[in-house]
């Protein structure tokens, strides 16, 4: 255990030096442009984001997503703003967009990362608190160029922090698990009943979201991804959501208890830091962890904002068991995937397959999944 906390504090100590240089470039970039404090967000949660896909990525990789993620950034800024003015519109165009992530991974390994960088922005957008602010704030959030250049950056100084860490270090990334070699027989595949299930959890969060919170949707919308994103199988979808609701009323009482003790301004967005280093270090433990400093963090990220995180707290828990509720759902009546019961006759060969949807975890290719084929 300590050999492993070890290793888990070097690779949070390495995602957190590229999200600390990528914050300082998006900085020095908002005081010469005169950008609004949201570009700062995005090149955090962009990076963050960036750092687990990148870790075992080739030159190839590397190169696709220097290409592909300043378009889909800049393009997430664009949807933002649709949601902002058509809520309805722009909630079906993120629901089709995630979907349609998890669903090309159908057609082999170049595409499953080209998913990935997908849904990196659009995971980014529920972060960065632009669709849900005011109309009149609108106007002042970064533009989709600004926001291509955020994503260029992010991919260098990703390359960099993880280039340099590779040279000097005694540890290397684990390998990528190899690709299975034969094709689930599951009808439909694997991948178009994740991508269902996705965009039916996350459609659901979108309607009960902005019925049930008004502009507070995303909280609905993100916990809908997280727990059904690496789905492999109904009782992972139901953990996971329990380990974030879970995670999450422990960041309730964290905040609260920062808020309690009045700390603003730059103490708060060095303790923000912290609490992600903290969560990053222990993320591989338990998922509850991460949930709990994400909470805490965005709670810290909202009073920089000017919202008053302290009153918030019990919505967003609402909010959170609500996404958790429509993805477990969604994962247990929607095309479920059912495991053969010991006693019935095998109506097939059981294999191993590489779960598409997993990819949308931060942390690589996705794990392994056995379901009856």
């Amino acid at each position: 255990m300590t050999a492993k906390l070890i290793r888990n504090a070097y690779e949070a100590a390495l995602t957190m030096t590229a999200v600390l240089l990528c914050w300082a470039a998006a900085l020095a970039l908002e005081g010469a442009a005169g950008l609004h404090t949201d570009v700062l967000v995005l090149a955090v949660a962009l990076t963050m984001t960036l750092t687990a896909s990148q870790r075992t990525a080739d030159t190839r990789r590397r190169l696709t997503a220097l290409a592909v993620l300043p378009v889909t950034a800049g393009a997430s800024i664009f949807l933002g703003r649709l949601i902002a003015a058509h809520y309805v519109i722009g909630a079906c165009v993120y629901t089709a967009g995630m979907a349609l992530a998890i669903w090309i991974r159908r057609y082999g390994p170049a595409a499953t990362k080209a998913g990935t960088l997908i849904a990196l922005p659009l995971i980014a957008l529920l972060v960065v608190p632009g669709p849900a602010l005011p109309p009149e704030a609108q106007s002042g959030l970064v533009t989709w160029g600004w926001a291509a250049l955020i994503g260029a950056i992010a991919c260098g100084v990703v390359w960099l922090v993880q280039g340099l860490g590779d040279r000097y270090s005694p540890w290397r990334p684990d390998p990528t698990p190899a690709a299975p070699a034969r094709r689930s027989r599951l009808h439909p595949r694997p991948s178009t009943r994740m991508a269902l299930q996705m965009a039916a959890g996350i459609a659901a969060a979108f309607i009960l979201g902005r019925l049930l919170f008004d502009g507070h949707w995303p909280w609905a919308v993100l916990t809908a991804y997280v727990a059904a994103s690496g789905n492999r199988g109904r009782t992972d979808v139901l953990r996971k959501g329990i380990e974030r609701l879970a995670g999450a009323c422990v960041g309730t009482l964290l905040a609260a208890g920062v808020a309690a003790a009045g700390i603003t301004g730059h103490l708060a967005v060095a303790l923000m830091f912290t609490i992600l280093a903290i969560a990053l270090w222990l993320r591989p433990l338990n998922y509850a962890y991460w949930a709990a400093g994400m909470t805490c963090a965005l709670s810290l990220l909202l009073g920089y904002f000017g919202q008053n995180a302290e009153s918030l707290l019990p919505t967003r828990l609402e909010g959170i068991a609500v996404g958790a509720v429509l993805s477990v759902a969604s994962a247990w009546w929607l095309l479920p995937v059912r495991r053969r019961s010991p006693g019935k006759p095998s109506q097939g060969r059981r294999r191993t397959y590489r779960s598409p949807a997993a990819c949308h975890q931060v942390g690589g290719e996705g794990p392994l999944t056995t379901e009856d084929g």
